[in-house]
C-alpha cells in the first residue's frame, strides 16, 4: 500500500465521527466561562448557538457528538505543537470545497476551550474569505486593509465570543495579487503576531493548493501544514501534486473530511 493510501487509511481509523464542515467577551456555547477575559480593543460578537450549529460550526457547542472528532484532533494536534516548540500551523487543501476553512475554525475553537491556551486564526484565503460569512459576521475591515495602511490592526481584528480566541478576517478581494503575502508588510505583521504573545497558537487558513500559487507562497512561513482532503471526491492525481507542493514544508497530517458512513 503506497503512501497516500496509507494516509487517508489513518485519517479514517483516527476519525470516529465525520466532521462537518470594546466590551467583555461572553461565551456563548454550553460551558461556562473559567475566566472572565477582558477585551478593550478588539471587536467582540456574541454568537448563538443556533447559528453556529446552523453552520457546523460546533467545536463549542458541547451538546454535540461530533464534537469528540475536534477535541481529538486538538490533542493529537497540541501534542505535535508543544513537542516540536511550534506555534504557527497553515490549514490547506489540494481544491476548494473539501473543507478545509470550517475544519480551521472548528479546531481553532477547540484549541481556544484550552483553559491555558489562546488562538489566533487569521484567514488568508483572500479571494475566498468565508470565515467570516461562517459566523455571520459583516466585517467592515479586513487583512488587506490593514496591509495597504488604511486601518489598525485593532480595527481589523474580531473576538467571535470565545474568550481566548481571536480572528483576523480578510474581506474577498476580485482584484488581488499573491505577492501581497510575501510583501514586507505582511512580515512586520507575521512578526508581530508571532512574538507579542509567545505563548499563542496561530492558524492560517490558506486557499487550496491547487487553485492558486497562495499556499504555496505561504507555507513556508508557517511551522507546520496540515492537508484537509475530502473523502470520495478529492482525486489521487490531485493528493499526490499537493504532496509534492508541500514537500519542502513540514506536513503534520492529513485530515480526512466529509466521511460518509
Amino acid at each position: 500500500m503506497d503512501f497516500i493510501q496509507k494516509a487517508i487509511d489513518r485519517a479514517r481509523e483516527q476519525r470516529s465521527h465525520p466532521l462537518p464542515g470594546e466590551s467583555r467577551a461572553r461565551v456563548v456555547t454550553d460551558a461556562p466561562a473559567p475566566h472572565d477575559f477582558e477585551y478593550t480593543q478588539t471587536k467582540v460578537v456574541n454568537i448563538s448557538p443556533a447559528r453556529l450549529r446552523q453552520q457546523r460550526v460546533i467545536a463549542g457547542l458541547h451538546d454535540d457528538h461530533r464534537t469528540e472528532s475536534y477535541r481529538q484532533l486538538r490533542t493529537q494536534i497540541l501534542r505535535q505543537l508543544r513537542e516540536n516548540n511550534w506555534r504557527t500551523l497553515a490549514i490547506t487543501s489540494p481544491n476548494p470545497q473539501a473543507g478545509k476553512s470550517l475544519t480551521a475554525l472548528n479546531l481553532a475553537i477547540s484549541l481556544s476551550l484550552e483553559v491555558n491556551q489562546t488562538v489566533l486564526l487569521v484567514d488568508l484565503d483572500l479571494r475566498h474569505a468565508s470565515i467570516m460569512d461562517k459566523l455571520g459576521i459583516e466585517t467592515e475591515y479586513g487583512l488587506i486593509d490593514y496591509l495597504e495602511g488604511r486601518v489598525e490592526l485593532n480595527q481589523v481584528l474580531i473576538n467571535p465570543g470565545f474568550e481566548r480566541l481571536v480572528i483576523l478576517p480578510s474581506r474577498a478581494q476580485k482584484h488581488y495579487r499573491s505577492e501581497v503575502l510575501s510583501s514586507p508588510r505582511m512580515q512586520e505583521l507575521l512578526q508581530d503576531i508571532v512574538n507579542r504573545y509567545p505563548n499563542r497558537i496561530i492558524i492560517f487558513d490558506l486557499p487550496a493548493l491547487l487553485d492558486d500559487d497562495d499556499a504555496l507562497v505561504f507555507t513556508p512561513y508557517a511551522d507546520t501544514t496540515l492537508l484537509v482532503v475530502e473523502d470520495g471526491v478529492s482525486q489521487r492525481p490531485d493528493i499526490e501534486r499537493s504532496l509534492q507542493l508541500l514537500s519542502g514544508t513540514r506536513l503534520l497530517g492529513t485530515i480526512l473530511n466529509k466521511v460518509r458512513s
